[in-house]
């Protein structure tokens, strides 16, 4: 929860970034507010045993990963004994907080390993190591563990939905992600925090010694006074004062003025008389007498010693420090286990092989592509730029396919090298230009050198009687073999065949063709009409052989035109019928042309 109500008082400091602004950023993941917030989101369904969460999960990594964003995984360790009254509250049930009356003795509780929650845990924390990101078990609260990785500046923000993690000192907080097209994160900064709401002036050296609290307490300090005022994880707030209040509170005496008064005086001066509502939630009067406690009872000191103590737990919480080993291991990188992750999908989400792939590698990709664009530039930067080939690392893309267009932004479909299982992906175009511009230039210099492109395979038109391109070809073949048989011109036939299969889904083309074919036929008989006489008439079809001996000649000239056409034959037709032969091509012919008019306008 956090402290109540602060998200609402922080509303005028969000800011909504876009999903790139994670770019290249090393970010620490609450990963107990990340499994909550999935849960949520697949509340109407059955998460757990569907695994919705997890599959939510991976998405949210996967889209971080490819913009090369830094995971770290970190999770709550033990229950801090100042919040166990409120994990009582809040759960009520027995399995993840003992009873007995020792816990409020123990500095901290550990949590029951074996609860749902927990094993929820367990499969994110496994997921995520095999997406090669690290995980730091907190000692106690995982927002104080990421907001002193902030504060020491290991981490560019957190990502968490709690909002005492701005009283541990956090700087930068992420609460919310989309993904998607249009993707983005909802942002706040605790520099906004101060210059907005007016917090943040004064010091808490005055109340509580510096070398109490490590480097930003003093930046903690309105937060820790709105918490300790409305109410938090580790304590209850002050009956009758709400959020406007408690920020009138703050803005008119000073955090100082407050943390000062409460050291001295308890919470006394901020509860309203039980006598008076018109006096107002602000109170100078010291007469404890005239006021009452959280639960309108009378104060004690025991009481008020409990907020000194929330203030210290804020500004000490148990963490590992920037130093410690701990720290230093989730602060490398990691490598990406494909073989794991498989395994991993199959077992809880049911996914092949293929499919896990499909999701994950253009992503692993895309990042070491951008891994090698900031090894480029930074290279630049320090005045050594090395071609592309003598880079110590080598380049991931091997070629450039071709250009693309997703989602109106220009793109490149790529192929990787020594990716395994992965050959081809889509990449944006301003990262191939940062990372690899030579491969740009090739891809250029081959597409103006002429190469054909690549010829788009239109789909099949129906037409509107149903009919498909398949069908009107299997007509048009139909109808070539009667015009092959009763044609003469079988040169023109064989050519029309050879080309309409190429041709089919053009019906202009094979109109076209249908034209050469007859005027190829009508030269042919003209030909044959000046080499044979036509004036005498046979009864039957006469075949001549001109290779076997002629019978001798009685006078009758033959022009040298006819005897030069005449050697070119072997076997001449002297069927009776060469005239209707050709009247049959041509009623063929006009047919199909009718035919192909038809389905062209029905088409169009």
């Amino acid at each position: 929860m956090g402290v109540r109500n602060l998200w609402d008082i922080l509303e005028s400091c969000k800011k909504t970034l876009p999903l790139h602004h994670l770019q290249n950023k090393r970010v620490c993941i609450d990963l107990s507010c990340w499994i909550v917030q999935l849960q949520n989101v697949y509340k109407s369904h059955c998460p757990t045993r569907d695994k919705l969460y997890l599959k939510g999960l991976f998405h949210r990594l996967r889209a971080l990963i490819a913009l090369n964003c830094s995971l770290i995984f970190v999770t709550d360790g033990s229950i801090p004994a100042i919040k166990l009254p409120t994990y009582r509250r809040r759960l009520d049930v027995h399995s993840e907080v003992a009873q007995d009356e020792a816990s409020y003795k123990v500095s901290s509780l550990r949590r029951n390993l074996g609860s749902e929650f927990s094993c929820m845990v367990k499969e994110a924390k496994d997921l995520g190591t095999a997406l090669g990101i690290p995980c730091l078990d907190g000692m106690e609260e995982a927002e104080a563990q990421c907001a002193l990785l902030n504060q020491e500046s290991l981490c560019d923000g957190c990502f968490t939905s709690d909002s005492d993690i701005f009283l541990f000192g956090a700087k930068t907080v992420y609460r919310e992600i989309c993904l998607g097209e249009g993707g983005f994160v909802v942002c706040y900064e605790m520099a906004d925090i101060e210059r907005k709401l007016g917090f943040g002036r004064n010091s808490l050296g005055d109340v509580i010694p510096l070398s109490r609290c490590y480097a930003g307490g003093a930046l903690m300090t309105p937060v820790i006074t709105l918490a300790i005022l409305l109410g938090s994880d580790y304590s209850q707030g002050v009956h009758g004062v709400g959020p406007e209040s408690a920020c009138q509170i703050v803005k008119s005496m000073g955090e100082y003025a407050i943390l000062q008064r409460i050291a001295s005086e308890g919470l006394s001066f901020a509860k309203k008389s039980k006598g008076s509502r018109k006096q107002g939630p602000v109170s100078r009067c010291n007469d404890k007498e005239n006021y009452s406690d959280i639960n309108g009872r009378k104060p004690d000191s025991r009481r008020d010693d409990q907020f000194l103590q929330v203030i210290d737990a804020y500004l000490k919480p148990k963490c590992h420090s920037a130093d410690s080993d701990a720290v230093h291991r989730v602060l490398g990188l990691y490598p990406f286990q494909r073989s794991k992750l498989q395994q991993i999908c199959a077992q809880l989400l049911e996914w092949p092989p293929e499919k896990t792939d499909e999701y994950i590698l253009p992503k692993i990709a895309e990042r070491d592509l951008r891994r090698f664009a900031n090894l480029r530039s930074t290279s630049s930067e320090l005045g050594v730029r090395l071609p592309l080939d003598e880079m110590p690392i080598r380049c991931p893309i091997s070629g450039i396919i071709k250009q693309r267009k997703i989602q109106g932004k220009e793109c490149f479909e790529v192929s990787w090298e020594e990716i395994d299982g992965l050959e081809t992906s889509i990449v944006p175009a301003d990262l191939v230009e940062r990372a690899c511009p030579e491969k740009i230039m090739d891809f250029e210099a081959r597409r103006a050198q002429g190469k054909t492109p690549t010829v788009c395979r239109q789909r099949q038109k129906k037409v509107k009687n149903g009919a498909t391109m398949s069908e009107i070809d299997k007509r048009l073949q139909e109808l070539l073999l009667d015009i092959e048989r009763d044609s003469r011109s079988t040169r023109a036939a064989a050519s029309f065949r050879g080309t309409i299969s190429e041709q089919s889904n053009d019906l202009t083309s094979i109109q076209d063709l249908l034209l050469d074919t007859e005027s190829t036929s009508k030269a042919d008989e003209n030909a044959a009409a000046g080499c044979y006489s036509s004036s005498s008439s046979v009864s039957k079809t006469q075949f001549v052989d001109l290779l076997s001996p002629s019978p001798p000649m009685h006078g009758r000239n033959v022009s040298v035109r006819q005897e030069a056409t005449v050697q070119c034959v072997a076997v001449i037709d002297l069927s009776e019928s060469e005239t209707d032969t050709s009247r049959e091509h041509s009623k063929k012919a006009k047919e199909l042309r009718l035919f192909l008019a038809s389905i062209r306008d029905e088409i169009s």
